[in-house]
């Protein structure tokens, strides 16, 4: 009843988001007949962002203050947080208060661009030559750019060294079969201690921290799986190609860990890890500097993610930089726009707090600084292998089609067949939508 309920609540907020999101397209989509840049306000500009905990928030309004030093003009920050953010953007587009200049997570900027509250800042000639790759897909709708990289990250491997000489595992795995392996053999010794110990689990070893119903999250773990197996979820045309043969195995491997180890939300396998009882888990950047804090003498250590034939391939996490079209002094939104995604800042941002992500701007991507982070190496090395999700309007409708589907596979209402097969016609139906 749990499960169902979960999946009842997703879908009553599907629909309210979807109800949202036609508002905004329709609201929005006439005013894109001009371009022009009317300043009402001369010297002042509005920055919504996501970087609201305290530490974030002081080093970021250092950054936007010496903005307003060299432009004499004021920055009005409004902090906004994942849970909540992208309402409160739907809300202010529709009454009229947007801000200039909004932060935006890589998997909503497709569906703000198309729903045309963004400026075209392709028309002002600014390009995407000075950030990476992988940061571009995101940032561009129809050929032209609507928002800026700002800052990359990716998700890695983090492994228990205590955990893996205990089961007599001599090196970390580098295929999918060998972390099968190594997780069933942590997990045997997790479930042979609770067996002498007359049933305590609240200290025992499990071999893989599996994500399950975890919103904007479970995908993020799974679709690396997709991607490293030669799987997609659509093709190069758009045909939805979800229930492939490599797709189907490689969530029969995710299924498979999942019982070599313990499901629960990132949030609780991040807190799991760290006290030392996940073998193997799939996390960020963050996940190191709550080591550092909270159990520094934590044996562990930290690998790309295994390959199952084609490669290891992780998935690609950005923020981006946009100026909306309604913007009350476009010309400065989009100085501070340029100035906030500049490699410069996106790495002062890093040296105060490693979470912050790689600066995108690929000039300083290999900096000695962010070379120098404890393990930043292995994040640098596994970027190179990352890609992002489809770029589609409607990819949130389709994230959550996918999470849905992984979630009935590991609790066992559909096998992994069937669960892909039913997001095949879903998404089908999302994709086709006039």
């Amino acid at each position: 009843m749990r499960l169902l309920s979960v999946i009842h609540r997703r879908s009553v907020f599907a629909i309210c988001l979807a109800i949202a999101g036609l508002m905004l397209l329709s609201s929005q989509c006439a005013r894109q007949s001009g371009d022009e840049d009317v300043i009402t306000k001369p010297d002042e500009i509005t920055f919504w962002h996501f970087r609201s905990e305290p530490k974030q928030r002081e080093a970021l309004k250092a950054i936007v203050a010496q903005f307003e030093k060299e432009n004499n003009c004021k920055v009005t920050m409004v902090d906004l947080t994942w849970g909540e953010g992208k309402t409160k953007l739907f809300a202010a587009f529709n009454s009229g208060t947007a801000p200039d200049v909004v932060e935006l997570g890589s998997d909503w900027v497709t569906q703000f661009s198309s729903g045309g509250v963004l400026k075209n800042l392709s028309k002002s000639k600014i390009t995407l030559d000075k950030f990476a790759d992988n940061t571009r897909p995101a940032a561009l709708f129809r050929d032209s750019v609507y928002a800026l990289p700002w800052n990359v990250n990716t998700r890695v491997m983090f492994y228990n060294k205590d955990l893996l000489t205990k089961a007599g595992i001599a090196k970390p795995p580098t295929t999918g079969a060998e972390l099968l392996r190594a997780a069933e053999a942590i997990q045997a010794i997790g479930d042979a201690a609770v067996a002498q110990g007359g049933g305590n689990t609240a200290n025992r070893a499990y071999g893989f921290g599996a994500n399950g119903s975890d919103e904007h999250r479970l995908h993020k773990k799974v679709l690396p799986f997709f991607w490293s197996a030669g799987g997609k979820v659509l093709d190069d045309s758009g045909r939805v190609v979800i229930n492939s043969k490599q797709n189907v195995d490689a969530l029969n491997l995710y299924l498979a860990l999942a019982r070599a180890g313990f499901i629960e939300t990132q949030r609780q396998l991040d807190n799991m890890f760290v006290r030392g009882n996940l073998g193997f888990w799939i996390s960020g950047s963050w996940l190191i500097e709550k080591i550092a804090r909270e159990n520094p003498s934590l044996k562990f250590g930290v690998m790309p993610l295994p390959s199952l034939g084609k490669g290891s391939i992780s998935v690609v996490g950005c923020n981006y930089v946009a100026v909306t079209y309604k913007a009350q002094n476009p010309i400065l939104a989009k100085r501070f726009a340029l100035f906030i995604t500049d490699g410069k800042q996106a790495l002062e941002l890093l040296k105060q707090f490693q979470d912050a992500g790689i600066p995108a701007d690929k000039r300083f991507m290999n900096d000695d600084f962010v070379r120098s982070l404890p393990y930043n190496d292995v994040f640098l090395q596994q970027l190179t292998t990352s890609q992002m999700p489809p770029m589609h309007p409607h990819w949130l409708d389709i994230e959550r089609v996918i999470e849905d589907a992984i979630v009935e596979a590991l609790y066992g209402i559909r096998s992994a067949e069937q669960a892909l097969e039913k997001a095949h016609w879903l998404i089908t139906d999302i994709v086709t939508r006039p």
